[in-house]
């Protein structure tokens, strides 16, 4: 069997619904990585609520955080870092534009250093994990560097109204998506990043084909990357647009729907680990 790139995003993907990685999915992972193929991990997540994963499963390749906006190395400081934030003024300029629908709370994140435009309890419990630096404050005040993200945390019948605005006034310059439920939050990069790119960037590295590369993935987020797949997996509990386009689709992440297409596709000699 050839080498493969095996590309994974963890929520609603490798990881279940208590946000473990099952031992099957693990140790078939394991199992793949000992056969000589690679495994790596694209998220939307920052690396430091990431890291945990990426150490539980040994890997020792490069990492997409951010959705393509921060794609590093880990166990290699030398590798050439992508990190592509959004303009400053763009951001402010959003905060603006956006103070005027109803909104719940806006928070920039600067790779690890998370500001929050209001003081929220629940937002800040939910970007604790890594301890990163948490500043609370007006962001147009308080942010001082070109930011690598920023969340937008709307009332619900306010989403599609500031996405419109984003699409009228910032098409040129940032992209932007809806998380999946409960949160209505949506997320914004600088315009023309997706994991696809960051995925390319790593597969060029590794000297792996795009025919090679097995990506497997849930959300609006994944679309570019199973779509640049050679074999884009779209997982049982995925979005109908994400199974709409991949090239097949597997059990749901609570299911092992990883191990199980993984041990038919690399024909994985199963054993204990």
């Amino acid at each position: 069997m050839q080498r493969h790139l095996i590309v994974l995003d963890l929520d609603g993907t490798l990881l279940t619904d208590e946000k473990v990685i099952s031992n099957k999915t693990k140790n078939t992972l394991l199992q793949a990585k000992e056969e000589g193929h690679e495994v790596m991990i694209a998220t939307g997540r920052p690396y430091r609520s990431s890291e945990m994963y990426y150490k539980e499963l040994g890997l020792t390749t490069p990492i997409v955080n951010f959705n393509g906006a921060f794609v590093h190395h880990p166990m290699n400081k030398s590798w050439q870092t992508v990190h592509k934030p959004i303009e400053l003024n763009v951001v402010k300029e959003v905060v603006e534009a956006v103070e005027s629908y109803s909104i719940k709370n806006m928070l920039a994140e600067v790779l690890d250093d998370v500001y929050l435009h209001y003081h929220d309890e629940q937002m800040m419990s939910a970007f604790a994990l890594g301890n990163p630096n948490i500043t609370t404050g007006d962001l147009r005040t308080f942010l001082q560097k070109d930011p690598t993200s920023l969340l937008i945390h709307a009332e619900e019948d306010s989403v599609d109204l500031v996405r419109k605005h984003l699409r009228d006034v910032h098409a040129e310059v940032i992209d932007h998506r809806r998380w999946g439920a409960p949160w209505d939050v949506i997320e914004i990069v600088r315009h023309g990043l997706n994991k696809a790119v960051g995925l390319s960037h790593v597969s060029s590295y590794l000297n792996i084909p795009q025919e090679r590369i097995i990506a497997f993935g849930d959300e609006d987020n994944d679309l570019e990357m199973i779509e640049y797949a050679g074999v884009g997996v779209a997982m049982g509990n995925a979005i109908k647009p994400l199974q709409n386009i991949a090239n097949e689709i597997t059990k749901t992440n609570n299911e092992d729907g990883i191990a199980d297409f993984l041990i038919e596709r690399l024909k994985l000699k199963q054993k204990a680990f």
